[in-house]
């Protein structure tokens, strides 16, 4: 059997689910979920040989210690997914809500209403969490979801899988819900993101290879996260202490998260703010990579290269630079920018209205740490990515993010006549 054979046999399943899934109550979504909770607890022994067998070959495979730790399932993660089950389940059922309705001047009334998108296709590396999270939220949402996580997590993910689907089973719905992808080859990839038949949208996670990959050979619509590379500038007027604490929050809270400040751009009359937030930094250990002027009113700068301003570090290390203006700084922002977060820091209402209102990211603050830019954090419930995109999904999404709509006309008998 070929790669396209086999990974279509996953398709096909998932999407004959899709048809009893979408038509689920909220109340039978739900039972899936609690018994998922149930048997991530049962069987956490299971689980977690799995995971060794994985973490085993990572080390024996020379991955990094950050990719380890990313692939680590332990009794407190595996606590931490059943909790996050619960908490899913709070989250308002997003099948079937009006989203808009209306009366035309003929009595035929209209409905828009939210509906499951269909059979969700994620791809994702290391995280073998991923597979619990994206397809509790996509049972949530009423959709069938196809897994292909990264190759060296295969025995964890197959053994979540295989709790995903005895829960879907025993709530009396198709353990063809959640597949996933058993083998390894690569081009499984390539393939699944052209199976348009069967899936309605692909949804990648990982880095930046994983994502062109995705994209360079999708047929199937795709949602992605394309990097970081979020952005702050200070302006020539701030609250000082609160500033130094706002851009300390952004880029040491977590460095290793989309979230966290790579570039700052600071006002040249700001020269106070520079040193003070810069020095902050250095006193934590962040290696700042600064522009000529930084690195002249600032000690202990590393010169900036061009590729540092479109470099996403994921790291203790930012790139700075002085600006004479607000308008530089937005036209800078605007040239290195992902289109996921920026930040203003200003006490001038003005400026920072203009700045929320012509920066065009899907996050935009004012006088707010860019951390924030999470689907908890925005009280949404749980994440299933962050959107670059400005079709369908931008920023955070949730479960609503993960329906579309249909048109529901209710009338007596309305004939057109023009």
């Amino acid at each position: 059997m070929t790669v396209h054979e086999r990974v279509a046999e996953f398709a096909q399943r998932a999407y004959q689910a899709s048809s009893i899934l979408r038509t689920a109550s909220e109340e039978q979504r739900h039972a899936a979920l609690t018994r998922t909770a149930e048997l991530l607890r049962a069987r956490q022994a299971k689980i977690l040989r799995a995971n060794a067998i994985d973490m085993e070959r990572g080390q024996e495979a020379g991955l990094s210690s950050a990719m380890l730790d990313r692939l680590l399932l332990n009794e407190e993660r595996l606590e931490k997914m059943a909790v996050a089950l619960a908490e899913i389940m709070e989250i308002p059922d997003p099948v079937g809500r009006i989203i808009e309705e209306w009366t035309r001047p003929n009595g035929m009334r209209i409905r828009k209403v939210a509906v499951p998108l269909g059979v969700i296709g994620i791809i994702y590396e290391s995280r073998p969490n991923v597979t619990i999270d994206a397809a509790s939220l996509c049972i949530k949402a009423g959709n069938a979801t196809l897994l292909r996580g990264g190759s060296e997590a295969i025995n964890s993910n197959l053994a979540l899988g295989e709790v995903l689907q005895d829960a879907c089973q025993a709530a009396g719905l198709p353990r063809s819900c959640v597949e996933v992808i058993d083998f390894t080859d690569r081009a499984a990839v390539a393939e699944m993101a052209k199976m348009d038949q069967y899936l309605n949208l692909i949804i990648p996670r990982g880095g930046h290879g994983l994502i062109r990959a995705v994209v360079e050979n999708a047929t199937v619509p795709v949602i992605k996260h394309e990097r970081g590379m979020t952005q702050i500038y200070v302006d020539e007027t701030c609250d000082l202490d609160m500033t130094v604490e706002l851009v300390h929050n952004s880029k040491v809270q977590r460095p290793g998260v989309c979230n966290a400040v790579e570039n700052l751009y600071v006002h040249s009359k700001n020269t106070e703010a520079l040193r003070a937030v810069v020095t902050d930094l250095q006193q934590t250990g962040v290696e700042i990579r600064g522009c000529p002027r930084t690195c002249e009113l600032v000690d202990g700068c590393v010169p900036a290269t061009e590729e540092d301003w479109d470099t996403e570090y994921l790291d203790m290390i930012l790139s700075v630079r002085v600006v004479d203006s607000m308008d530089e700084a937005m036209t800078l922002i605007a040239q290195h920018t992902s289109g996921l977060t920026e930040a203003i820091y200003t006490d001038n209402e003005e400026n920072a209205e203009r700045f929320l209102r012509e920066v065009d990211s899907a996050c935009v603050y004012h006088n707010v740490s860019t951390r924030f830019t999470d689907g908890g954090q925005f009280g949404l419930g749980a994440e299933i990515g962050i959107s670059t995109d400005k079709i369908h999904a931008r920023g955070p999404m949730s479960v609503r993010e993960l329906t579309t709509y249909k048109y529901v006309v209710r009338g007596e008998g309305q004939i057109r006549t023009s």
